[in-house]
């Protein structure tokens, strides 16, 4: 039998004290000079979210019947029949028994010890102490509104924690169904409740497939899979250039048509390397498969999320196997950046803390708020691209730029530099060669 009173001033919780009391009492008319049980508590097993499994063993009675036993268990240390969470009862007599605790609260902890009872009154064993179990969120997906050719308004509603707190929640989609939080996502606060997300930089005329997410510290659960389409119309807009100066024009050998930026000494791309061909004609690989992507020690390209759409305005996303094979990425007359190039680029702007800002194109049109200190000053019309790490995941399209440097770190790594949304920095780190990076060239 298990009582589990959520009301200790209850007319049951009563009874269950006074039956207990009456069994000692009754214990006391048989033996005036018996002595307590010994007992000792079984170690807790089988725990789950709201149950647990724990027991007793009485090997010596005290010379007076065993009338009653079980466990008893509170959050704080030292439960006893008077001040107790929970208790069960558990048969009479010596030996062996197994008590079920159950009602239990999840990610909590408890103490449990067994009792016995006999005509000289009431017996503890060992405590132990132990933690129930967590479980993942549950989170409802929002039917999407506001439909636009490029955004849609969304969000869920974390209806339970699972127990333990939600640290995160947002929605992510993806033109394949049941997205993950390695597509796009949103970040939308954290806890219990309803909240609004907004998708943006949506392909027109394309159908998506969008989840609500929820994360605590067991892992992420998603909602229920929700699909709409995105109206016709025009896409994001094409790159913000600097009206002020004047570029340059060249064709790679795909046909793709780049603006070029005179900065300094040197010439740069003002817009991310597009091509699917190497420069002989070779056609790099193009790998969707993240799994296959992580193990390649060759070339090969992707496209931000495997959207091809991204291409336009954010440029493809390469390998740096890809940057160093012979048969040369860049196109004729020109070559990848090395750290030297991006070197002699950031100290003729101004050196890496004010430099970024130079860089970055002007405006929110594709990057997020803040995108600080953006002024494109230099032409140079940076896009935040994100990167796809390592094979494992998509991130950092609207927030973060990373392009590749023609120069190793060692056998694993490379250079590649890096602009972000809220500094005007442009800073350089090494990576490893299975990542997927934006390129710009530079004029030889």
């Amino acid at each position: 039998m298990i009582w589990n009173p959520k009301v200790k001033n209850s007319s049951i919780y009563f009874s269950v004290i006074q039956i207990i009391l009456l069994l000692v009492n009754s214990s006391c008319h048989e033996e005036e000079t018996a002595e307590l049980p010994t007992i000792s508590t079984k170690t807790v097993s089988s725990i789950g979210t709201t149950t647990a499994v724990s027991g007793g063993e009485i090997t010596s009675d005290g010379g007076s019947k065993v009338n009653a036993r079980g466990v008893v268990w509170d959050i704080r240390s030292g439960p006893t029949l008077n001040t107790y969470a929970g208790l069960t009862l558990d048969g009479k007599g010596l030996g062996v028994y197994t008590s079920n605790l159950s009602g239990l609260k999840r990610n909590t902890t408890y103490y449990v010890r067994a009792y016995a009872v006999n005509g000289a009154g009431v017996t503890y064993g060992d405590e132990f102490s132990f933690m129930t179990l967590a479980e993942f969120a549950t989170v409802i997906t929002s039917d999407p509104v506001n439909i636009t050719s490029t955004s849609v308004s969304c969000g869920g509603n974390v209806t339970d924690e699972g127990g333990a707190e939600v640290v995160e929640r947002g929605v992510c989609w993806s033109i394949s169904e049941n997205p993950t939080t390695y597509n796009r996502q949103t970040s939308d606060g954290s806890g219990m409740g309803s909240f609004a997300s907004q998708a943006t930089r949506l392909t027109p005329g394309k159908t998506y497939y969008l989840r609500a997410f929820a994360r605590n510290f067991i892992g992420t659960s998603y909602g229920n899979q929700v699909s709409f389409s995105t109206l016709p119309g025009q896409g994001e807009g094409e790159i913000i250039f600097n009206t002020a100066l004047t570029y340059g024009t060249f064709t790679d050998i795909d046909g793709n048509s780049y603006k070029t930026i005179q900065i300094g000494t040197q010439t740069w791309m003002a817009e991310n390397l597009r091509t699917t061909k190497y420069r002989n004609g070779d056609p790099i690989p193009e790998i969707t498969d993240l799994n296959q992507w992580k193990n390649l020690t060759s070339g090969a390209y992707c496209n931000y999320n495997n959207e091809a759409e991204f291409a336009a305005i954010y440029g493809r996303l390469y390998n740096w196997f890809a940057v160093n094979d012979v048969r040369n990425l860049a196109p004729e007359g020109w070559h990848v950046a090395t750290d030297n190039d991006w070197t002699t680029l950031i100290s003729y702007l101004g050196g890496n803390n004010v430099a970024g800002g130079k860089l970055k194109e002007a405006g929110l049109t594709h990057w997020n708020s803040p995108n600080s200190g953006a002024t494109n000053e230099s032409g140079f019309s940076a896009v935040p691209g994100g990167l796809l790490l390592t094979g494992i995941f998509f991130s950092g399209i609207g927030d973060t730029a990373y392009w590749w440097s023609a120069t190793p770190v060692d056998d694993s790594y490379a250079s590649y530099w890096e602009l972000i949304i809220n500094y005007n920095w442009i800073n350089r780190y090494g990576y490893q060669k299975k990542d997927g990076h934006s390129v710009r060239c530079v004029r030889d």
